[in-house]
């Protein structure tokens, strides 16, 4: 047991912590999405900076979004002065950050949520590089923006090379001067478990990286126990690694930004699954229902934010979640993945990994199936879902897992902006046009490249509330279209291209359209 003396100087206040970090510093933060986030650490900064303007011109790397889409979590340094450079995997959840990079204001950079979780051990490790075919053929590649996102960012960090014939991506690795990380307890000696934490995301390899840089790690905990106390094999950060604690107040320290403490979210009990409510008979139904159709027995599945959480509840309600398995890239494998600010969390899972060998798995074609967002599509393929003109939402894992997924499923509205629908005796019917169309001419940004997945010989569909698209080597080929739509009026008409029409597409199961459970258990006998 370590003395009194040096267990006395690792406990410190938020205030104090933020004392140490200095001008100009790199810092690594953890969290995903409302999950994890050190929240008493981050709001202590931007008290610091508007009251004394310091600590500023920070450099600050995060692999996943993290924030509220209003003041919390990232949002604590959309200040101007506060941060020089944002290298980041997702932007939406954070747009006061968003909007300095939007407004030519920081240096900023939008990398694969996956890379920038394996560059953390890359750091820890002084490899000077990150070495991926992961964001080939995208805006990550140099040929493309190299990942910047303005016109005040210049400097190349995106290197193409070539080993052995075939292509490759280089991230430069840098040092970080200090991490800001998260868990449940912390003992005396600065031993950091994560019992009633959701994930534990990339804590370790951040808490090494900045270890081995020189630099300080600081982590916000719910409490502190007895020095010797803790189990070896619960800690997920040694105190070796850990320079300061910091006890956070209860109002910032909730499991989620939704929810204040949920056990089966951190694995302690599991619930009844049967006592969830269905999903309401909408759009977004309509489209997770025909979504599910794509899955087969056995599946390992990745489930994205958004649209595509609907294809969870939607197998719950059919009775068939047991016959494959759900998966979200943070590190959750098995059980009911959570959506909207739980987003990352999951009921009853199987078991809770480091989001690093979470995308491990996913980088070598560990996943059969992924189901995501779909924002807006070309008549190539490829898909934007990470910036329109001013808005920027930013990657996250869409790159990584689209990128190797055996098959990808992709999930939205036709058109944007003011849809409604009906359903009637099992057809569609389009009460309201959207206002934008979402099958353009040529997306703005690639985050998905259908040329690369033609390479990879992926399996890719298009799936909307009002037709199927599937990728093939002549473009995007029409093959299915819902009960009760034309397609000259309802489809080909509020396109910017003309897909491949085959002489009789097929219709969409009415199954879908109809308010009762479509009884689909059977195809998984």
């Amino acid at each position: 047991m370590a003395s009194p003396s040096k267990q006395s100087g690792k406990i410190i206040s938020a205030e104090t912590a933020v004392e140490l970090i200095k001008d100009g510093d790199t810092i690594a933060f953890g969290g995903f999405v409302a999950t994890a986030i050190p929240e008493e650490i981050f709001a202590a900064i931007e008290a610091s900076f508007l009251s004394q303007a310091r600590p500023n011109n920070l450099t600050i790397m995060y692999a996943a979004g993290q924030g509220d889409s209003a003041t919390r979590g990232l949002n604590h340094f959309g200040h101007e002065g506060l941060v020089a450079r944002v290298i980041g995997g997702h932007w939406g959840l954070a747009p006061n950050l968003a909007k300095l990079a939007i407004e030519n204001k920081v240096i900023g950079y939008n990398l694969p949520q996956g890379i920038i979780s394996h560059m953390y051990r890359d750091i820890a490790a002084h490899k000077p590089r990150t070495i991926s075919h992961v964001g080939l053929g995208t805006f990550v590649d140099p040929r493309n923006t190299g990942g910047k996102i303005n016109s005040r960012t210049t400097e190349e960090i995106v290197d193409l090379i070539e080993f052995d014939g075939k292509e490759y991506l280089a991230y430069r690795t840098f040092p970080i001067d200090v991490a800001i990380l998260r868990g449940t307890t912390a003992d005396e000696d600065g031993n950091i478990t994560t019992e009633k934490e959701a994930l534990t995301l990339e804590s370790l390899e951040i808490a090494t990286a900045a270890h081995n840089s020189g630099g300080i790690v600081i982590v916000a905990v719910e409490r502190i126990a007895q020095a010797g106390t803790l189990h070896p094999k619960q800690v997920k950060i040694p105190g070796v690694l850990v320079d300061h604690v910091v006890v956070s107040k209860p109002e910032n320290h909730w499991q989620t930004f939704a929810v204040q403490y949920d056990p089966s979210f951190s694995g302690e009990v599991k619930v009844p699954m049967e006592n969830l409510a269905p999903m309401a008979m909408t759009e977004r139904k309509i489209i997770a229902r025909r979504a599910v159709f794509e899955l087969q027995d056995g599946d390992i599945v990745n489930l994205g934010i958004g649209m595509s959480e609907g294809v969870a509840p939607v197998a719950n309600e059919e009775g068939v979640l047991d016959r494959f398995t759900l998966t979200a890239e943070p590190g959750v494998i098995g059980g009911l993945p959570a959506g909207g600010l739980n987003f990352g969390a999951a009921t009853n899972t199987q078991a809770i990994i480091g989001q690093p060998a979470q995308f491990d798995f996913y980088h070598g074609g560990g996943l059969d199936v992924a189901f995501l967002g779909l924002a807006q599509a070309d008549q190539q393929g490829n898909l934007n879902v990470s910036k329109f003109g001013p808005k920027l939402a930013g990657a996250g894992g869409f790159i990584d897992i689209t990128q190797n997924a055996k098959r990808v499923i992709f999930m939205g509205t036709f058109t944007a902006g003011g849809l409604q629908v009906a359903f009637r005796d099992g057809r569609l019917c389009i009460e309201k046009e959207g206002r934008f169309k979402k099958f353009l001419e040529s997306v703005e940004h690639i985050t998905f490249s259908g040329e690369y997945a033609l390479k990879s010989g992926q399996t890719v569909l298009y799936v909307t509330e009002r037709c199927v698209f599937r990728l093939t080597e002549g473009g995007m080929e029409l093959i299915e279209i819902a009960p009760g739509v034309d397609i000259e009026k309802d489809i080909l008409a509020l396109m910017d291209f003309t897909p491949v029409i085959p002489s009789d597409p097929a219709f969409m199961d009415s199954r879908i359209f109809k308010a009762e459970p479509m009884g689909i258990a059977t195809t998984f006998a």
